[in-house]
């Protein structure tokens, strides 16, 4: 602590000893840099904003453009600091202050360089907030462990820290270094896993299923390439965590069974092309379209907005209807009633008529009527229509027929029959 109180006790000493004009020099150089940058960084900004604006707001060149544009102001900044460094020592002027400022200059250089992707890898949330604060945090401790020259001792007493794994020696710097290098590798995958996402979002050649499961297939490849490299970058032999693997082994077996389930049927969904995104499908009791197709999950959306997650395991171990998978056209039936002293040909001419004026109904297969069966109360007919676009729905249609049909028929005078039932008293009470 003394030595932290001795550090900032010096700096301020010199801060206000400005009778000496080499900190005058310095305290120009700073201030004179910081003026040039910002108009450099207003201008070159605008600039490239202007050329980012011109590309897809997702594309790399897009990407690059922004992140310079968020470099321009602690990158210039440090780069005329550094010219202003070198004058000085060529005129044997001390610079101390030049190299301190330097270094807060580069450090918030990274910050806004890891916020930026950050944001761009991952989507707004509270946790997101969290990280930056986290990292920012970690940049600054050791930025002033730094300055401090405290770090290369903090770094000696971490590796001095550890445990034995079989063969190996995990110390606790190694952890930490493996933390940091997945945290890093694990947002650039994340990030060139979207980007190689919304490529093939836009393609043509592929089928929705094949985007999907190459989107899949990327994603786990580049976060396990991501741990991997690490976990090397790291200094942490791979062998060493044989047993890891074994434990990991025996929680898919009992724990995870059910997780690695739905994962492996996600993947067995998308590469036999059985449901993809846009197909309408009946699962129970649910009826929607499919939304999105998830590692663990799909997501079906009903008529009323509802989305629900239904797990990947389901759709294989159960019975799913699914409406557009081989062909689009859909059958519909709509039931009715007339009465027994109504002309039967006549219910059915019209309801064919009111077929053909629904809106969606095919004229190829025709609309058919069909006399099924004479009830207790009535004679029990059905019009069958066929139609195209079952993701638009299917009890519309069915309202639009039905209420068609009811036009039709009270228009003619036939009537439609309810339940009734005669009482026969045979004796009055007296």
């Amino acid at each position: 602590m003394d030595k932290v109180n001795d550090f900032f006790s010096a700096i301020w000493f010199e801060i206000l000893d400005l009778d000496q004009s080499d900190n005058w020099w310095q305290i120009g150089i700073i201030f004179g840099s910081l003026i040039i940058a910002y108009f450099i960084s207003y201008k070159l900004g605008a600039y490239l904003k202007t050329i980012a604006q011109k590309e897809h707001n997702k594309s790399l060149k897009s990407i690059t453009l922004k992140t310079a544009k968020r470099l321009v102001f602690p990158i210039s900044a440090s780069v005329l600091v550094f010219l202003g460094k070198l004058i000085l020592h060529a005129l044997h002027i001390p610079a101390q202050f030049l190299s301190i400022v330097i270094t807060l200059l580069l450090s918030l250089a990274s910050i806004r360089l890891i916020f930026y992707f950050l944001r761009k890898g991952f989507a707004p949330s509270p946790l997101l907030k969290a990280w930056e604060n986290i990292v920012s945090t970690l940049i600054w401790i050791l930025v002033t462990l730094y300055l401090l020259d405290w770090l290369p001792v903090v770094l000696e007493n971490l590796e001095g820290i550890g445990f034995k794994l079989g063969g190996n020696k995990i110390t606790l710097l190694s952890i930490i270094n493996f933390f940091l290098f997945v945290a890093l590798f694990f947002t650039l995958a994340i990030w060139s896993s979207n980007t190689i996402e919304r490529k093939m979002k836009a393609s043509k050649t592929l089928n929705p299923s094949m985007k999907v499961a190459l989107s899949k297939l990327v994603k786990v490849f580049l976060i396990t390439f991501a741990v991997l490299i690490a976990l090397d970058t790291a200094g942490i032999d791979l062998t060493a965590l044989s047993v890891f693997g074994g434990a990991l082994g025996v929680g898919l077996g009992f724990g995870l069974q059910r997780i690695a389930s739905n994962f492996i049927s996600g993947f067995l969904l998308l590469f036999d092309k059985s449901i993809k995104p846009g197909d309408t499908i009946s699962i129970g009791d649910k009826f929607g379209w499919v939304q999105e197709l998830r590692a663990r999950y799909i997501v079906v959306r009903d008529r009323d907005g509802v989305d629900t997650l239904i797990p990947n395991e389901n759709l294989i171990t159960t019975e799913v209807i699914n409406w557009s998978y081989g062909d689009q056209n859909v059958r519909l039936k709509a039931p009715i009633s007339i009465s027994y002293h109504d002309d039967p040909e006549l219910a059915m001419q019209l309801m064919i008529e009111a077929a053909m004026e629904t809106d969606r109904v095919l004229t190829n297969p025709e609309p058919v009527a069909r006399l099924l069966s004479f009830g207790d109360n009535g004679i029990n007919l059905e019009c069958r229509v066929w139609i195209n676009d079952p993701q638009q729905g299917l009890n519309n249609v069915r309202s639009d027929l039905n209420l068609s049909m009811f036009r039709k028929f009270k228009a003619a005078g036939i009537t439609i029959p309810f339940a009734q039932h005669d009482v026969y008293v045979k004796h009055m009470p007296k």
